[in-house]
């Protein structure tokens, strides 16, 4: 591919998957508030809601019990995990009609490269329309879209227009686009990060592009250069055809030195939200067979604490593991990582592999 021509990369997103797929095959719910997830009596937590539920401010990742109590009138379904499998089949065989070049990220989301190709007159957006309307047609349910040159801003299009919409961000559009768009829409920017980001003056790619290269990298070490870049709506990463995960970890930096296990402990449930809502939305909850916890300190250097573990991890599984790993060197923590170790996939599961999460 020259370095004119312009890529076209669709980013193809279902509406609320499991949640819609429940809806679709109970269709005397319609109207009421769903979630799917675990129970509320245990340590269940809401895999995903519909858009009825998502008012009340239920929304995945959130313990079930809390999202009882902001809505006492919600259903709650058990996951059928085997069967949003096969619902996401279908779906990527719908994909596999117009390109082989698919990235799946989860069950319920994917990339696809359409550059060069001549259908529809090379338009990919109509060529997300046609898949948007296909996948309504054969599976009853519902994906948004978007389209754009690179997969960081087709993956922010496609939640412009949920449910059930598309957005096209052209190459002349990026510019303003990227001006105005909030900070917490750049991949990796959690809420501490944005919170350390608001303090220092950013708030949206526009105060970011004010920036040098080397401004950002003083501030935000080697993440600097990414930033400058998504800033400016820049990203070359290939759509990667062939993607299996062998792992699911999420870490964080702290602009301020961790000085005690009980600093540490505390950062912990915020980390846990993050991975938990990871997992769930990565179908592979199934394939848990370890639990990890690293630690980098000020001197840069690692500990890390790795246990075979079978089952769906609690937070306090990943803070008794931190308590190993804080132990094997209590010293100041400049960055905390907690994540699973992944068997490898398997179209056929028996019962007993099946997720044990609830």
């Amino acid at each position: 591919m020259s370095e004119q021509t312009v890529r076209k990369i669709i980013h193809v997103d279902m509406d609320a998957f499991y949640a819609s797929v429940e809806l679709r095959d109970r269709p005397e719910l319609k109207g009421k508030p769903i979630s799917v997830g675990g129970s509320p009596e245990g340590r269940g937590v809401v895999a995903t809601a519909n858009y009825e539920a998502r008012k009340f401010g239920v929304k995945s990742a959130m313990p079930m019990a809390t999202a009882m109590r902001l809505c006492p009138h919600l259903v709650c379904i058990r996951p059928d995990f085997s069967k949003y499998k096969r619902e996401s089949r279908k779906v990527r065989e719908i994909f596999e009609r117009f390109t082989s070049k698919i990235e799946p990220l989860s069950l319920d989301e994917a990339y696809l490269d359409v550059t060069g190709l001549d259908l529809f007159g090379g338009s990919a957006t109509r060529i997300a329309e046609e898949i948007r309307r296909l996948i309504k047609e054969e599976t009853g349910l519902t994906a948004s879209a978007g389209v754009a040159p690179n997969k960081f801003l087709a993956k922010i299009a496609s939640d412009i227009n949920k449910p059930d919409g598309i957005k096209v961000i052209r190459p002349n559009e990026i510019e303003s686009f990227m001006r105005t768009l909030p900070i917490e829409k750049i991949w990796g920017v959690g809420k501490v990060t944005a919170q350390k980001m608001h303090s220092l003056g950013f708030f949206t790619c526009g105060d970011l592009q004010k920036k040098s290269l080397g401004e950002l990298s003083a501030l935000f070490g080697s993440w600097g250069a990414k930033l400058y870049d998504y800033a400016r709506g820049i990203d070359n990463r290939e759509v990667k055809v062939s993607r299996v995960r062998k792992s699911l970890s999420v870490e964080e930096t702290y602009s301020e030195n961790l000085e005690s296990l009980e600093e540490c402990l505390n950062k912990v449930p915020e980390l846990y939200e993050d991975w938990n809502e990871r997992m769930l939305r990565s179908g592979a909850a199934d394939r848990i067979r370890g639990i990890v916890v690293k630690l980098k300190f000020s001197d840069f250097k690692h500990s890390t604490r790795e246990h075979v573990f079978t089952g769906y991890p609690t937070l306090q599984d990943f803070q008794k593991l931190l308590i190993e790993a804080w132990n094997l060197r209590p010293d100041p923590v400049r960055l905390i990582g907690i994540g699973t170790r992944l068997e490898a996939a398997s179209e056929e599961r028996s019962p007993a592999g099946q997720l044990r999460l609830f």
